[in-house]
């Protein structure tokens, strides 16, 4: 049965709509895949390991730490630079504390700059990894291992690069489930 002038129109309006949906659906794990392969806006890289190539060249990771307006901890880096041969693999600490008297979970949003580096500067482990959860009065401190990939000395934008800063900002998330008997004053189920 072919479609008259009216229902081909909606036919083809409906087919859009649905397409368009698809493709704004799709543009947020596609926008997270795409900046983690190019490094796009100071999005870093995950790495199991650190490279075998050990460079002499050096080069200066800078850290900073800063808060959501509304996230109540305290959270800074323990030191703010440190200087490592490209491809030696770096251990930093940011130091959080939760003065308020309830338990408060945090996650963490990073990037690097200047952007381009973020192509070439790899998490090996991070707190950002995961939520953190602090308890009342309760002060950690949280590593980042890292490492700057040896191809960075090759890169046409890359080989000007001396300096990378590290940033994070916590802010504040729901509780976890077997966290909730805990702000209530409780005894936490967390298995």
């Amino acid at each position: 049965m072919a479609l008259t002038g009216p229902q081909k129109t909606v036919a083809q309006t409906v087919g859009l709509v649905v397409v368009m949906g698809g493709l704004a659906w799709a543009s947020v794990p596609f926008y997270d895949w795409f900046c983690r392969v190019t490094g796009f806006g100071g999005t870093t890289g995950y790495a199991t390991v650190a490279p075998d190539d050990v460079l002499d060249e050096t080069i200066m990771i800078r850290f900073d730490g800063s808060l959501n307006n509304k996230m109540p901890w305290t959270f800074k880096p323990v030191e703010r630079e440190m200087e490592l041969r490209i491809g030696e693999t770096g251990l930093a600490f940011y130091e959080a504390y939760n003065p308020t008297d309830r338990p408060i979970a945090g996650m963490a949003s990073y990037n690097v700059t200047p952007y381009q580096a973020g192509a070439f500067f790899e998490k090996i482990d991070c707190f950002c990894f995961e939520e953190q959860v602090l308890a009342p009065g309760e002060r950690v401190q949280m590593p980042v291992s890292f490492f700057v990939d040896p191809e960075i000395v090759s890169d046409r934008e890359g080989q000007y690069i001396h300096t990378i800063t590290l940033s994070y900002t916590f802010y504040e998330i729901d509780l976890p489930e077997g966290y909730a008997a805990l702000d209530a004053g409780l005894s936490p189920d967390l298995n």
